[in-house]
């Protein structure tokens, strides 16, 4: 499942690949600190970093370097994470990636492996405020084959600013909402953290969109510029089959609404109440249209229900 992943633009190291390092210092040189390339402009938290090239031989084991520490929480496993990072070949002076340039920090799941295992592994354990080092061997970063502008076997080189880190709740939780209109799907009212149930019924599906509460929060409203931490079932209204889940895949889903490109379930959450269970109804206008999209057909509607776990 996980079609809705292709909804959304997101940077390139959201794409995964299928003992936190050594304590070794290495030799300090102007290019090199502690055993990674030394930062030689931009050194502050906040600022965008640049980066020297590696020398020597790169670190065999992931190796954390904490350039600045912070005064926040100690992040664990299982939050969610806002950072800004730049990302760069051990063997290169130019980077591959950065957030900086793009003014949006990038938002992951720590430990819900949407990220590569040398982020998963390196972030765990530093404090809110920080800013890091993480050096990334190939079976820990892309591996063999690569990624895009990384090369097979290539060694990472990271410089992460841990902007944010929240507790993700298990469900939805607050007052359950009277679902009345036998014309609309009904949704479980479940907070024990499993999959709500999705009942669809056998009528003509709505031609506007619908966003009702289930469970209704009195968390703040979600604004579209928002990132939104989730968990959802999504069905097609024509047969109640189920498409996408994030119980299924066991992790729930970040979603930066500013990029979300499926209208109707952006517009959906927007305004809701974080904490909230909702149910959405995007017709095809609000969906995909009268196009097929990764296995859903034209002119489909569309059925969510969505936990707003929380937002960063």
């Amino acid at each position: 499942m996980r079609r809705l992943a292709g909804l959304l633009v997101v940077p390139l190291l959201l794409l995964s690949t299928a003992a936190c390092g050594s304590d070794d210092k290495g030799s300090d040189s102007a290019s090199m600190k502690n055993g990674l390339p030394a930062i030689t402009a931009g050194a502050k938290f906040g600022e965008k970093p640049t980066l020297s090239k590696g020398e020597g031989d790169p670190p065999k084991e992931l190796k954390v370097n904490v350039i600045s520490e912070g005064k926040g929480a100690v992040t664990k496993k299982g939050d969610a994470l806002q950072v800004n990072y730049l990302g760069q070949a051990w063997d290169s002076a130019t980077p591959f990636d950065n957030s900086f340039d793009r003014g949006q920090p990038f938002d992951l799941t720590l430990g819900a492996g949407g990220v590569i295992k040398g982020w998963d592994q390196g972030l765990e354990g530093q404090k809110v405020g920080s800013r890091i080092e993480i050096g990334i061997p190939p079976e820990l970063g892309y591996g063999a084959q690569g990624q895009g502008d990384i090369k097979p076997n290539a060694t990472l080189v990271f410089v992460v600013d841990i902007l944010k880190s929240v507790t993700i709740p298990k469900s939805a939780t607050g007052t359950p909402v009277a679902q009345e209109n036998k014309d609309l799907p009904k949704v479980g009212t479940n907070t024990d953290g499993k999959a709500p149930t999705l009942t669809v019924p056998k009528v003509d599906a709505p031609t506007k969109l619908v966003s009702n509460y289930v469970v209704e929060s009195k968390g703040e409203a979600v604004k579209a510029t928002d990132t939104v931490v989730v968990n959802y079932v999504a069905a097609l209204w024509k047969d109640g089959k189920v498409f996408d889940s994030t119980y299924t895949a066991g992790k729930p889903a970040n979603f930066p609404l500013a990029n979300l490109t499926l209208k109707g379930l952006k517009d959906g959450l927007v305004g809701k109440k974080v904490g909230s269970r909702v149910l959405i109804v995007a017709p095809p206008s609000e969906a995909f249209g009268d196009k097929e999209q990764q296995g859903i057909p034209k002119n489909s509607t569309l059925v969510f229900a969505v936990d707003i776990l929380t937002k960063m």
